[in-house]
């Protein structure tokens, strides 16, 4: 027993260092995270999983260390600091793509105009964001495919929100043609948006003649929506284009005439038994 003593007593200061640590990292620290991480991401369990797991490996970590270094293995460990060092090198170097994919998480995690259920549109595609992870994002696209984007791709590059912050301006153009009344059709389709549902009357609808082109007239119709979701957008742009044709077919307006081209030349015949 007493040849074992020297080796229970740093075991048990081991434990007591390790504990302490661990105890203090998950009962005291790691409720406040999470809570910070519910508050930020309200519709993610997954990253609320994600980072209490990963917190927990830093607490482990952190607690074998200091467990290590209170029982007596400091020195040893800070002579072993340049095997540790060559190690971490190692890791880092065959996992660096993993390693920037959890900083680019984290960056994502941090920043608030980043969501759950944000439409969003990228270098490759578009779609709605379904859960955020340290390491991925899954975003649901138009098709209903759920598409696994690396975190690196999304914060090296551009990312655009072109709804669901407030009030949304959408965007139509149509073409009419060169015999209309021009006044008459701004008229008509800007009446056709104040009686469609989900077009907000402030700020009003406006339509503009945008471009004379060779085959009619481009118009260019701005109306507001409210805090759309990408859903909205679609059966609000859906309902005006129907409403808008069938006004300007009751008028006799005539919506994107057909083009219309003139030729001229000289088509020649031969007999193909003829020699040249």
């Amino acid at each position: 027993m007493v040849v074992f003593w020297p080796l229970l007593v740093q075991l048990g200061w081991f434990l007591a260092g390790f504990l302490a640590v661990v105890l203090i990292g998950w009962l005291l620290v790691q409720p406040v995270l999470g809570r910070i991480v519910r508050r930020r991401n309200r519709n993610n369990p997954t990253l609320q999983a994600a980072v209490v797991l990963y917190f927990r490996l830093v607490v482990v970590l952190v607690g074998t260390l200091v467990g290590l270094a209170v029982a007596g293995y400091g020195e040893f460990l800070s002579d072993s600091a340049l095997v540790i060092s060559a190690v971490a090198l190692a890791v880092g170097i065959a996992a660096r793509e993993v390693i920037g994919s959890l900083v680019s998480g984290v960056a994502l995690v941090l920043d608030p105009e980043f969501n759950v259920g944000d439409h969003i549109e990228w270098n490759d595609g578009e779609g709605t964001v379904q859960s955020i992870a340290l390491r991925i994002t899954r975003v649901e696209t138009a098709d209903g495919e759920l598409v696994t984007i690396p975190n690196t791709i999304l914060t090296a590059h551009e990312i655009t929100r072109p709804y669901g912050r407030g009030n949304h301006r959408i965007v139509q153009k149509l073409g009419v043609g060169y015999g209309n009344d021009l006044d008459d059709v701004l008229h008509h389709l800007t009446d056709v948006a104040g009686e469609t549902k989900g077009i907000l009357a402030d700020p009003s609808p406006t339509a503009y003649v945008d471009e004379l082109g060779g085959d009619g007239v481009s118009i260019r119709v701005h109306y507001w929506i409210t805090d759309p979701t990408r859903r909205d957008v679609f059966a609000i742009r859906s309902a005006y284009a129907r409403a808008v044709k069938d006004r300007l077919e009751a008028e006799g307006i005539d919506v994107s005439p057909p083009a219309e081209r003139e030729l001229s030349g000289q088509i020649r015949l031969r007999d193909p038994s003829e020699r040249d």
